[in-house]
């Protein structure tokens, strides 16, 4: 702020994680933009939330405090699914634990409340926008209200927010009080008068959906449903002390130029110089030489909270965007030749899924890809294939990877095989990692994923073109234990597909229940929100165990657990000697075996007999 002649920033932007200049950061984005609109934003990177005057040290902006609790939410972030603490935190110098407070954005946002009352607050990132309503919480166990109300902040800025971060910078400049902002689109606020909200859904109220956890499954839907910005609609969910929490509908897309502008800001693409002593910062390693191509995904899959936070509109970044920033790369000291991702949340997913949804918004009553592909989806994955080429023709460019997820069933329907060949030839390092997530139509169903039968098809292809290309490349599958709709039944057939595999998948996730997913309204509720089906729920953590050790059945180590899963199952006919037995019993000992043990251990002789 001296060198630079500034008496007051005009915005301090509070986050849970370490500062790094990359676009892959929130912070970053935000903050940059909001610079290149004239803005002064101060970045407090971390603060002691057990001391209040780590929150003053850049003294009272002029316009408010920006809180994010980080790229991760803070309770994942701290938290294995089991609840036990994580030891730990790639977004902190060095990987120390414990920088930032568990629930950071109610933390941070109420230390400021105690220093500075009448200063606004409005919260981003990935925590305040899958918490913006009110949602079950795994960590306590417990359906909690709106993060908006327990944190006692002004606005919450959901989804990328990058428009709005900007109308809300511009209305506080103007002289308009934070109270009165209540018209920016892809913003939540709260209010005492819903009759000046326009056109707005009613949802169940706080107080209903705690004594009744089925109308949570009913607002989910509906909140499911108003994710478009063309055809969502406000949403109000009213609490008994009068006051009503509003979600605007979100922000539009952005365009390609605009996509273009945010990643071509005066990033350093570097982690704060001031940790370099700690190591620098582990998350960096990930996304050193990687691309971000696109966001948003029209997948669709239950577990996954994109819908609620990018949306189901795919927007993407220029060839020539892309092709400049991958320029750049080559020329860091240490760039070896290699891009190792070029993507997004799905990488082969580079526009948007139908011409209809530009005009008309996301469909409300069909997903893009689920049961199966809509009649009217574009499977053209022409520009995405061009894209790679164009990266991997680059000088220094040796190889480029795809790590991101591909979504195989997306490119099943494509008109024909290019893609699939372009991917094989040139962009896998040995091992493709895709994600058929289990193998039980009944499960797949529930996780919005396609059957199985079209993962089979996939593997089909991509084993016929590697022969077809003379190469030698593996698929790795991402499986999940323990989803809603898993029964043990399910589980053992599983494994049973683990063992016609021949070997033991060393990535194994057991489901976790986060805000704001479909998934996770099953797991609370034991309803399916799509159809109000109920659903089996697998809550029981030994059970839960028994569910994950089955994937993972050749480890010695889960060998009793596998075990009383068959037992329980009613399948005792997969343990034995044959070919399709997962285990094998438990040897007994001989009874001369256990009278030397015996008598080694001090049995005594009497009578030419030993007496144990």
């Amino acid at each position: 702020m001296q060198n630079r002649g500034w008496d007051a920033p005009d915005f301090i932007y509070v986050t849970g994680d370490a500062y790094v200049d990359h676009p892959s950061f929130g912070t970053a984005i935000i903050s940059r933009v909001l610079e290149s609109r004239g803005y002064r934003v101060c970045i407090l990177s971390q603060p002691d939330w057990r001391d209040p005057e780590s929150i003053r040290v850049f003294g009272r902006p002029r316009l408010g405090f920006l809180v994010s609790a980080g790229n991760m939410d803070s309770m994942v972030n701290h938290y294995y699914v089991s609840r036990k603490r994580r030891g730990f935190d790639a977004y902190t110098p060095g990987g120390a634990a414990g920088r930032r407070p568990d629930r950071a954005c109610v933390v941070y946002a109420n230390l400021i409340r105690r220093s500075y009352r009448d200063v606004p607050v409005i919260l981003g990132g990935i925590e305040a926008s899958l918490r913006r309503m009110a949602h079950y919480d795994y960590w306590s166990d417990s359906f909690r209200r709106s993060l908006l109300l327990d944190s006692r902040a002004d606005l919450i800025s959901y989804g990328m927010g990058e428009r709005s971060i900007v109308e809300i910078a511009d209305a506080l400049s103007s002289g308009i009080a934070v109270k009165d902002i209540t018209f920016v689109p892809g913003t939540v606020f709260a209010t005492n008068t819903p009759d000046l909200v326009y056109n707005g859904i009613r949802l169940p109220s706080y107080e209903e959906m705690l004594r009744d956890p089925a109308l949570y499954a009913r607002s989910f839907k509906i909140q499911y449903d108003n994710t478009d910005p063309i055809n969502g609609r406000p949403l109000l969910e009213a609490y008994d002390n009068g006051r009503f929490v509003v979600q605007n509908p979100p922000q539009p897309p952005l365009t390609m130029t605009e996509m273009d502008d945010v990643y071509s800001l005066p990033y350093t693409y570097k982690s704060h110089p001031s940790y370099d002593a700690a190591g620098g910062v582990p998350a960096t390693a990930e996304i050193r030489f990687s691309l971000v191509s696109s966001r948003g995904c029209f997948g669709g899959c239950s577990f996954c909270a994109l819908t609620f936070h990018q949306g189901r509109t795919v927007q993407v970044r220029s060839h020539e965007n892309i092709l400049a920033e991958a320029l750049r790369l080559t020329h860091e000291p240490d760039f070896k030749g290699y891009l190792h991702d070029v993507g997004g949340p799905t990488a082969n997913f580079r526009h948007p899924s139908c011409q209809k949804q530009l005009e008309k918004g996301v469909c409300k009553n069909r997903q893009c890809l689920y049961p199966s592909p809509c009649p009217a989806l574009d499977t053209d994955h022409a520009d995405y294939t061009q894209l790679l080429q164009k990266l991997r023709s680059l000088p220094g460019v040796k190889k480029v990877f795809v790590r991101s997820g591909i979504r195989f069933d997306y490119l099943l329907a494509e008109k024909d095989d290019a893609f699939l060949r372009e991917l094989v030839a040139w962009h896998i390092s040995g091992q493709l990692k895709v994600a058929p997530e289990h193998i039980s139509d009944a499960v797949l169903m529930r996780m919005g994923k396609p059957p199985r039968a079209v993962y089979e098809r996939f593997v089909t292809k991509f084993t016929q073109m590697n022969r077809r290309l003379g190469k030698q490349q593996f698929l790795v599958p991402y499986l999940m234990s323990s989803h809603p709709g898993s029964t043990l039944k399910e589980a053992v057939e599983l494994a049973e597909y683990v063992r016609d595999l021949g070997y033991m998948p060393q990535q194994v996730q057991d489901f976790y229940p986060t805000p704001s997913t479909m998934s996770t309204v099953m797991y609370y509720t034991g309803i399916d929100p799509r159809d109000g089906s109920k659903v089996y729920v697998c809550k029981n953590p030994h059970e839960k165990a028994m569910q994950r050790a089955l994937i993972q059945y050749r480890d010695p180590k889960n060998y009793d657990l596998v075990a009383e899963a068959l037992r329980r199952a009613g399948r005792q006919d997969l343990i034995g000697y044959g070919k399709k037995c997962l285990i094998r019993p438990r040897r007994t000992v001989p009874a001369e075996q256990e009278r030397k043990k015996a008598q080694k251990a001090g049995g005594s002789k009497k009578g030419g007999r030993q007496r144990l």
